[in-house]
């Protein structure tokens, strides 16, 4: 899992806070500022929740229950 994010975002730091309540496995937080392919891709849609292995998202905003779901699926 990845959690791509920006610099000083307010709502990555949120996100990060959902994933530990929600005891998400391990991911790394990404930032997208120094790659122009995923600053194209994820630019105004930070922070996302990126499942490598089936190449899907969940946008921000998620919350535990959505995170959970996402994390089954």
């Amino acid at each position: 899992m990845r959690l791509y994010v920006s610099e000083e975002c307010e709502l990555c730091d949120r996100a990060v806070a959902v994933l530990a309540a929600a005891r998400a496995p391990d991911f790394e937080c990404v930032c997208i500022e120094d790659d122009t392919e995923l600053s194209a891709r994820y630019g105004v849609r930070v922070p996302v929740l990126h499942d490598v292995s089936r190449d899907r998202d969940l946008g921000w905003p998620f919350d535990v229950g959505d995170v959970l779901r996402f994390l089954s699926a």
